[in-house]
């Protein structure tokens, strides 16, 4: 039989040893465990961090870039073609004096559309540079290139006309208005007596200050006394050549100078030959483009003959050419007499016309003859009204039409005297002339009503 072991007794301090050991273990623990759930297991709030700085770099300077179009090639029909840049284009017609930088040009729209049946027709190729209001004795229009034609012959200073001083009216308009254009205006000024033509420049030139008191210069000696007349004698005067349409019909008769309506039409298709868009007539004669005379024919001429062979028309003749001596004589009293009154007065001399000479004179001065002259010449020809027109629109269709150019609109004043004729047909075909070109017309008459028809000065560009 085994003996029976005693059961040992635990120390009471050891014990509570113990307990305390493990409190202290768990307390411990727990504490860590809060610890470890609060850092890992429960969320902290959210943190952002600052993005880094980026520096701004400058962009780069820009490239420009000329595109040129490449050269065509040259087939054998423009061999003589070249491209050159478009500030080195030369302009035909425009005189080289433009004006200095300092001046102002102006960019507009065109000139406008055109009107019902006419022959103006808008500003194909233009840009607008220039354009100016043009206003001459209450006619107004617009244009860049712009021509005043002058009538200087006797007829515009004759003294129902109000004599040399109403041409000055005329003069002083002309270069008001010129110095009133704009600085890229290019004008020109042409004085006309019948068929002589003068021009201030060859060719177009540009408005500006110096070449308006150029042109003040070159037109005040025109018609400024009684012994110097017109264009009579002047050396720079001439007959200019027409050169468009030679082998019409119309072309070949406007040389002769059988009719003041052959002056008119020649100096209307000068005047269209300058290469302008607006043209200013200011003429002491105009009737439209009719009536024309053409030489007389072969008939007309034997029939002439026939009559300067008879007996009768010869001893008329030879009466009245014996008395034209004496017709001057009883003119130069006659003028002597008027010119001293005048004096007197303060007035300036009188001017005759003196288109035909001793019998205009004898006409205007109411003088009649004992014998008149038996005839003169043969019986001309006379073109159709109808024919004459249709040239015209050939004309500017040759001239503007087919080089896709502006038609020019074309104005008139008439200068009559007081109590001149100018019946309802000669006005009907002035209507029709101006109406042909877009333009208007104006009939002044005599001195006191010139005086006060000028409206270039109110003109601002």
């Amino acid at each position: 039989m085994l003996p029976t072991t005693k059961k040992r007794k635990i120390n009471p301090l050891l014990l509570k040893v113990i307990v305390i050991s493990v409190a202290i273990h768990l307390l411990a623990a727990l504490i860590l465990g809060s610890i470890t759930i609060y850092k890992f297991v429960v969320p902290s709030e959210a943190q952002f961090e600052e993005p880094p700085v980026v520096e701004q770099e400058e962009p780069p300077p820009p490239v420009k870039v000329q595109i040129r179009p490449q050269q065509p090639k040259q087939n054998a029909l423009s061999q003589n073609l070249t491209m050159r840049p478009v500030a080195n284009i030369a302009v035909a017609n425009v005189d080289v004096n433009l004006p200095s930088m300092e001046q102002n040009f102006t960019v507009s729209a065109g000139l406008g559309g055109m009107s019902g049946g006419s022959l103006l027709g808008g500003t194909r190729g233009s840009i607008g540079m220039g354009l100016s209001d043009v206003s001459v004795f209450g006619l107004k229009t617009r244009g860049e290139r712009i021509l005043f034609v002058i009538d200087a012959n006797r007829q515009m200073v004759t003294d129902q006309k109000g004599g040399l001083n109403s041409y000055k009216i005329i003069k002083d308009e002309i270069t008001d208005m010129v110095g009133n254009l704009s600085a890229g205006t290019l004008f020109n000024v042409m004085l006309q007596d019948g068929r002589k033509i003068m021009l201030f420049r060859p060719q177009l030139v540009a408005a500006g200050s110096e070449t308006t008191q150029q042109l003040i210069q070159w037109i005040n000696p025109i018609n400024a006394t009684a012994e110097k007349v017109g264009l009579e004698g002047n050396p720079r005067a001439s007959t200019p050549k027409l050169q468009a349409l030679p082998d019409e019909q119309v072309h070949k008769i406007l040389p002769w100078s059988g009719h003041s309506g052959n002056e008119t039409c020649f100096i209307t298709q000068v005047a269209l030959e300058q290469q302008v868009d607006a043209i200013f007539f200011i003429t002491a004669y105009h009737s439209g483009f009719g009536p024309l005379r053409s030489p007389p024919s072969e008939r007309a001429q034997a029939d002439w003959a026939r009559t300067i062979a008879q007996r009768g028309y010869i001893e008329q003749l030879a009466k009245h050419m014996a008395e034209v001596p004496k017709m001057q004589s009883r003119i130069n009293a006659t003028m002597a007499k008027i010119d001293a009154d005048r004096k007197k007065k303060g007035q300036p001399p009188r001017v005759l016309n003196q288109r035909h000479g001793v019998y205009s004179n004898a006409r205007e001065l109411g003088l009649n003859w004992t014998t008149d002259h038996p005839g003169h010449g043969p019986q001309p020809e006379w073109l159709k009204d109808s024919d004459v027109s249709k040239y015209f629109r050939k004309l500017v269709e040759k001239l503007y039409e087919n080089n896709d150019k502006p038609v020019p609109s074309v104005n008139v004043i008439l200068f009559l005297a007081g109590d001149e004729t100018f019946n309802e047909n000669a006005k009907k075909q002035l209507d029709q002339f101006v109406r042909l070109f877009g333009g208007k017309n104006r009939v002044i008459r005599g001195g006191d009503e010139i005086k006060s028809a000028g409206s270039s000065k109110a003109t601002n560009n």
